[in-house]
């Protein structure tokens, strides 16, 4: 990918808290990354791993320490005000007004933008349209469901109809059947033209989007398409079932050539090196079944953390 074709690039992108009588903290550490205009990009890792001082970075909500952001063809520290025009951001806590309806939320924010006249009421009718909000205009935003409240946040964002739109942890806290309606959403406004990066801690929720990027510590450690992150690793993965998994778990992953071995439901998700070690020599160190399967995202995520905690320490 070129910069050129990308809407959104950061260049050795740094964000360092603290300094002076206490002790600094680099949140986020040289962070390289190209985004292509038309996709849903997901930046996915632990909370504290750096996504959100990332996306505030890009959107021109906090500065860097060192790097650079280009976002719409704007380089984000010397036109921010440009960017601002190009982008929709919803923050997690979005500032709702829940003594307001959803009409006059959606009136507040259009008045914010100077949308007005004819254009205002065929933007908000459609938009009502797609979150199937419709019937709910009257409703003060109080009255919510937690859906109901992330689609309002969503309308209010795209008034201003942004090119790139930047969401960090949008369904947290929001039932499985709105967080389907949601990225369901998401798709139509990418068929539309819009650029989506969102973060999420929700590995399944990644699976949705066209690339993902996993961040550690403060780290981008992997760039990849779902299935492309999938097949990534050297390593194997195995699902393993024992009659005592805690014993079988210790037993393992004191061997050498095991990556990690993780507790997956009912049942244990063991990688190891194919080059050192075996399921069939692993018998030795424990007594368990074994079947070879395609690690889900959840996987290699961890997988990857664990490479980046040897490669650190040693």
């Amino acid at each position: 990918m070129s910069v050129a074709s990308s809407i959104i690039v950061a260049e050795n992108l740094t964000r360092v808290f603290g300094g002076g009588k206490s002790a600094p903290v680099t949140a986020v550490d040289r962070l390289n990354l190209e985004i292509a205009e038309g996709e849903i990009f997901a930046l996915v890792g632990p909370d504290g791993a750096g996504k959100t001082t990332t996306m505030r970075m890009l959107c021109g909500l906090m500065d860097p320490s060192e790097g650079r952001a280009v976002v719409a063809g704007h380089d984000v520290s010397k036109y921010v005000e440009a960017v601002k025009d190009q982008i929709g951001y919803m923050a997690q806590r979005f500032g709702l007004y829940t003594d307001l309806t959803v009409a006059e939320n959606m009136a507040f924010y259009a008045d914010l933008f100077g949308i007005i006249g004819t254009e205002r009421r065929e933007l908000s009718a459609r938009l009502l349209r797609m979150t199937r909000m419709e019937p709910f205009q009257q409703r003060p935003a109080g009255k919510l469901s937690g859906g109901m409240k992330q689609k309002l946040a969503l309308m209010c964002t795209l008034l201003h109809k942004p090119r790139v739109l930047f969401l960090d942890e949008p369904t947290n806290g929001v039932d499985p059947v709105s967080r389907r309606d949601f990225w369901a959403i998401l798709y139509q406004l990418v068929r539309d033209g819009l650029t989506v990066m969102v973060t999420t801690a929700y590995l399944d929720e990644a699976e949705r989007a066209n690339r993902v990027g996993f961040m550690n510590q403060g780290r981008l450690i992997q760039v990849d398409t779902p299935t492309g992150l999938k097949r990534s690793l050297p390593e194997a993965c195995y699902r393993v079932t024992s009659a005592d998994h805690r014993a079988t778990r210790d037993a393992l992953q004191r061997q050498p050539g095991v990556l990690t071995v993780q507790p997956m439901g009912m049942e244990l998700h063991l990688f190891l090196n194919p080059a050192v070690t075996s399921p069939e020599k692993l018998l030795s160190a424990a007594p368990f079944e074994y079947q070879q399967i395609q690690p889900s995202l959840e996987d290699v995520f961890i997988a990857l953390v664990r490479k980046q905690e040897v490669a650190r320490a040693a």
